[in-house]
């Protein structure tokens, strides 16, 4: 599985085609911090609503530190997406590196 860190995402998402943002935290984590233009899946939603999940766009994957991004990112590439990308130390690390505002929990 193919990871980005938030310094590259950060990169990514001023380019001309960026990636698709797929939030796999639960509404409680979503509404205290979340990414601009993401998708918010949680994680036990994702195979009920994997239809929603373009197939022509690179999907990167995001959770709290990245522990449920990764196994969902294994779970689209096993469904025949792709690419798809695992966000290295979720939304604490986008905090911690690019968005000291952004809420920590």
């Amino acid at each position: 599985m193919d990871t980005v860190d938030v310094r590259r995402l950060a990169e990514w998402l001023n380019e001309a085609a960026p990636p698709l943002l797929l939030d796999v935290r639960e509404d409680w984590e979503h509404a205290i911090a979340h990414l601009p233009g993401s998708l918010l899946i949680p994680m036990g939603q994702v195979p009920t609503r994997i239809e929603s999940l373009p197939r022509n766009r690179p999907v990167v994957v995001y959770c709290h530190h990245g522990m449920r991004s990764a196994q969902v990112a294994a779970f689209l590439l096993s469904q025949g997406y792709g690419p798809v990308y695992n966000l290295t130390g979720g939304i604490d690390a986008w905090s911690t590196q690019i968005d000291p505002a952004l809420p920590r929990y």
